[in-house]
């Protein structure tokens, strides 16, 4: 691994993993005297091979990090932070403590739901959300008025300019007599680019809804539940 300097693991990126925090926090816990290797109090860089005893606080944690991957449903009105936003709660409310360590793949808006994966693995995080990486997302869209087939052909052929870009968006018609209704594909994911992408053209999102994300689709879970999944 990259990380290891003859087998030898760095302390402050376990601890991040483990305990779910940033590596600064790791670092200051260090810097706290908090954390012992094999009962020696651990310093700032401070490295450990697996079977090494970590304690924080008195407390023993895994010297071997073991990833986990989830899915969830996020319902519409929940935050994907740890800190709740004014009055509205966060996606960790939705989870058992244990899993509070897993940080959030990518986005969805407050007002948005459907399918986002949270893992402490740093490296799918980055595989999943890295635009060189092109992983299709899906989502179900509901527009206020009708798409006009002009702007239809707008979106999907030529895409439309915004501020950090040109937006180019595959839509699909969810039945031939309504045109509100849209399955949307995209490979991209800047802040809100959907509703961006309508916007310019004079439409509102009623309803954003993420169905699949690269190999990952929601399926049948419920909203504000979640599965464990596979590193795929």
């Amino acid at each position: 691994m990259a990380e290891e300097t003859n087998n030898l693991l760095r302390l402050n990126k376990h601890l991040a993993l483990s305990l779910g925090v940033s590596r600064r926090e790791a670092d200051n816990l260090i810097d706290q005297k908090a954390v012992k290797i094999n009962d020696s109090i651990a310093t700032l860089g401070a490295r450990f091979k697996d079977g090494d005893t970590i304690t924080v606080n008195g407390k023993k944690i895994a010297s071997k990090t073991e990833y986990q991957y989830i899915a969830l449903n996020k319902p519409v009105g929940y935050v994907c932070s740890r800190k709740q936003q004014g009055d509205h709660p966060t996606i960790y409310e939705l989870l058992p403590q244990e899993l509070h360590k897993l940080k959030p793949v990518g986005r969805l808006d407050r007002d948005s739901s459907g399918i986002i994966l949270l893992s402490n693995d740093g490296d799918f995080a980055y595989h999943m959300t890295h635009p060189s990486f092109n992983k299709v997302k899906i989502y179900n869209v509901r527009l206020e008025d009708d798409l006009a087939p002009l702007h239809q052909q707008m979106i999907s052929d030529y895409g439309v300019n915004l501020e950090d870009g040109a937006s180019k968006l595959q839509l699909e018609r969810m039945n031939t007599s309504d045109r509100k209704s849209w399955i949307v594909t995209m490979h991209e994911g800047r802040n809100r680019q959907i509703r961006r992408t309508f916007g310019s053209l004079g439409y509102t999102v009623r309803k954003l809804h993420r169905t699949n994300f690269g190999n990952y689709a929601l399926g049948d879970i419920a909203p504000g539940k979640f599965e464990i999944v596979d590193n795929k």
